[in-house]
């Protein structure tokens, strides 16, 4: 039966209105109209229709049904489009007397975010009853009652409101009584029972009558309570209250056991009839389980009170007297607020991370924040932490927005944990705080940067290929993949030549190997550039300046450059017999070709025929008489001098010096004869000799007489000049410089020679450099030659097939 009456509700029931609204963050609010009671699954209405909003809007937006204190009764099928009935909606549990009746909900879509409000409005359905709290009421009543006596009723309970509401009283039998229902400002009805015939205790002491309250409902509705008259004897006056409506206030924290209010009531009675009790007549707000009252008409709390719940209260309270007659009064009881409540905070949508480019504005949470208190109690301020790049916008109600408010660097900080505190203005203030973590993601903003401008590294030469020079660092303040660094070398040349045939670098490391083996002779130093790239989209990257210095080895020895080393003749330096201490003999020239002290060069004589006769100046290489030469002297001197660097370990050439000791060149050349000569040279010099002596003897002995006639003449001119008294000065050739040891510096030296009319197999050389006098004579020569001066006297001949004359400049 009653699944009828709903159906038939249903059915008369239609959505009365769908309003959509845009206001800031709230983007839309509908409203629908249902009747109680409907089944579960059953369609409360289309919201995507309604909305206008797509379905698939719904499935990429998440969009759920954020219920806050409204409980769980309706649920969002997000494939259909439509809100569902979850549970069945009883309208008096929700709102018990309150009208309208509704629930108020947000639907809430993320990417990007949007809140609609909907409202579901409950209408009600007559599936309750009238109903009294007992089932009997009694009265004792004089028979002296006059006509018209006021005998209040227990007033019937129907949790329906509206037509489905209490509408009506009926009273049987009428025989003594009649019913009288009297409306009252606040929209209750007071029920007396009127008496209209004076009552006979002798023909009827008790009277047995029905009370039927019914409703407006279809079909209707009633409930009974079975209504038993004692009559008594002569009670004539009932009791009075002093007041027919009293006011007071209480506040919503009082203990139980406080007084509310003291009412009072009057009998002109005399005796037991004039007696007065008190009682708290039942209401449908069940006051009578809040408030009780004594004897002496006090009015005491017994249960909670909640402003929250309830604002005021209207309690009805009787007098009687001890003859069943009674009086009725209203007291009006005003709820005081008390800042009992803290503002509840709910999160509707959350973004758990935000990139550090996120421009202002951006929202990051939405949140709701609710206070049940009234006035300043229930007005809520919301504040977060300082120094953080955040605000709270108000969006609208009790609707706030978290956003960004300045930008945002996750290098210098990754994470925030943001309290949001919302008090409300009541006093003493009360507050609720909620902690947001927010993770700022990465965004690639910043380049490479190495620990230094530039670098310089060391590289001894001669290494190994593939030897590891040095390390580049270079740092990147973003994160992960965008601080990745690789190093790249940059295309250059050195010399010509690409710095990748020198160096490499290692893309993950930074670490600088050398491609090959690096000489110091051949490049000193080179530089060249490595770039670090970042491993974002798109790649930051930076430069540096590498300048890789190479260390010399001592990997070069010395090199002799005069005397020159012949393999088939012998040089000999000339010294005469009268040369007095400190005679320059010659100069050991040497170069290495190293640097610093690795061609740091230093003489020493290691070897001589006569150590006592000749020294070697250490830095110079200058080899000088130490002593006066004596006749005792052997004509045939061989110095062996030794030339060392000073490197680590050190390196070293030998050069032999040929000095000839005599004053004349016939004595010279007489001591040269056993020089030792490549044997395989003075078996064809032998034969050849023997060959020309056969062909030209005679053509050989005549010139040979008339050379050494004029070289005899010539060396008696020098003699003479040895023997004066000048001062021996040595004499250098031109351009030749003392290179203080280092024997680093370019000499040229002029040579004059004597060559016989075969040129390469010569029986005698003469060479002079500078004005010393130098002898180089092949060892089978039986002939000698004296230098020639400049001013050639004698072999002046153009054509002479004796002797050509020539110089040769030596660049050295």
């Amino acid at each position: 039966n009653n699944a009828r009456i709903l159906e038939r509700t249903m059915k008369r029931q239609e959505v009365l209105f769908i309003t959509v609204l845009c206001l800031g963050s709230v983007c839309g609010q509908v409203s629908y109209t249902i009747p109680e009671e409907m089944a579960k699954g059953s369609v409360v209405g289309n919201i995507a229709r309604d909305l206008g909003v797509d379905v698939n809007r719904l499935k990429s937006g998440k969009a759920r049904v954020f219920t806050g204190d409204g409980g769980d009764y309706v649920e969002l099928s997000r494939d259909r489009g439509v809100l569902l009935v979850r549970e069945k909606m009883d309208r008096e549990t929700l709102c018990r007397q309150t009208t309208p009746c509704a629930l108020h909900l947000q639907m809430i879509l993320e990417n990007p975010m949007e809140l609609f409000r909907i409202t579901i409005e409950i209408s009600d359905i007559n599936d309750n009853s009238p109903a009294f709290k007992n089932d009997v009421k009694r009265f004792e009543i004089s028979e002296s009652a006059v006509k018209g006596s006021k005998f209040v009723l227990e007033r019937a309970v129907d949790a329906d409101i509206g037509v489905n509401g209490l509408k009506n009283y009926s009273l049987k039998p009428t025989d003594h009584f009649k019913i009288k229902v009297e409306g009252q400002a606040d929209g209750n009805k007071k029920v007396e029972m009127i008496l209209h015939t004076p009552l006979d205790r002798e023909k009827d002491d008790q009277i047995s009558l029905l009370l039927t309250a019914v409703d407006g409902g279809e079909p209707q509705m009633s409930g009974t309570v079975k209504i038993y008259v004692t009559v008594l004897d002569v009670n004539d006056n009932a009791p009075v209250f002093t007041q027919s409506v009293y006011k007071a206030t209480m506040a919503e924290n009082s203990p139980k056991g406080t007084t509310l209010i003291r009412v009072s009531a009057t009998d002109a009675d005399k005796g037991t009839n004039g007696d007065v009790s008190y009682s708290v007549s039942t209401t449908v707000d069940s006051v009578s389980d809040i408030f009780t009252i004594n004897e002496d008409g006090d009015v005491i709390l017994v249960g909670e009170i909640d402003f929250e719940k309830s604002t005021s209260f209207q309690i009805d309270v009787e007098a009687n007297d001890n003859g069943g007659l009674s009086d009725s009064s209203k007291i009006i009881v005003d709820i005081i607020d008390i800042n009992d409540n803290k503002p509840v905070i709910n999160i509707l949508s959350k973004s758990q991370t935000i990139p550090e480019n996120s421009p202002h504005n951006t929202v990051m949470v939405m949140f709701s924040v609710n206070d049940p208190d009234s006035n300043n109690n229930g007005k809520v301020n919301c504040a977060i932490n300082e120094n953080i790049p955040f605000i709270i916008t108000h969006s609208s109600n009790d609707f706030y927005s978290l956003v960004t408010d300045s930008e945002l660097d996750r290098e210098l900080s990754s994470e925030y944990n943001i309290t949001v505190t919302c008090s409300d203005e009541g006093v003493p203030s009360l507050s609720s705080s909620v902690t947001l973590t927010l993770q700022i993601s990465d965004v690639n903003d910043n380049a490479p940067v190495f620990e230094r401008s530039s670098y310089e590294a060391y590289i001894v030469e001669n290494n190994t290929p593939g030897l590891s020079i040095f390390t580049v660092k270079a740092t990147d303040a973003d994160w992960n993949q965008n601080a990745r660094v690789s190093y790249i070398l940059e295309d250059s040349s050195v010399n010509g030549v690409p710095v990748s045939s020198y160096v490499s670098v290692s893309a993950d490391s930074g670490v600088i190997h050398a491609v090959r083996s690096l000489d110091y002779e051949h490049i000193k130093d080179f530089h060249f550039r490595v770039k670090a790239q970042d491993g974002g989209s798109p790649p930051l990257s930076s430069n540096v300046t590498v300048k890789i210095l190479i260390q010399d080895q001592n990997d070069n020895p010395p090199q002799v450059l005069y005397p020159v080393q012949t393999g088939g003749s012998v040089v000999a330096e000339m010294v005469p017999r009268s040369a007095d201490v400190g005679y320059l003999v010659t100069k050991v020239v040497a170069v290495d070709v190293d640097s610093g002290q690795n061609a740091w060069l230093s003489y020493k004589l290691q070897k001589a025929t006569d150590r006592a006769l000749f020294e070697v100046g250490l830095q110079n290489g200058e080899i000088r008489t130490i002593r006066q030469v004596s006749d005792k002297d052997a004509v045939k001197q061989r110095l062996t001098v030794i030339v060392e660097d000073n490197g680590q370990p050190s390196r070293s050439a030998t050069v032999i010096v040929n000095v000839a000791v005599a004053d004349s060149f016939p004595e010279v050349l007489s001591e040269f004869t056993d020089f030792t000569h490549d044997k395989e040279y003075k078996d064809n010099l032998t034969f050849y000799l023997v060959l020309a002596l056969a062909v030209v003897s005679f053509l050989f002995i005549t010139c040979l007489v008339v050379i050494i006639s004029v070289k005899i003449y010539r060396w008696r001119q020098s003699r003479i000049l040895y023997q004066s008294k000048l001062p021996v000065i040595p004499y250098y050739p031109p351009r030749y410089s003392d290179t203080l040891g280092t024997g680093t510096l370019p000499h040229v030296y002029n040579y004059e020679v004597c060559r016989t009319t075969d040129s390469r197999k010569s029986d005698c050389k003469f060479g002079r450099a500078g004005s010393q006098n130098v002898l180089i004579m092949e060892p089978s020569s039986t002939g000698t030659m004296q230098r020639i001066q400049s001013d050639r006297n004698i072999l002046d001949e153009p054509d002479s097939p004796l002797e050509v004359s020539f110089s040769v400049a030596l660049q050295l």
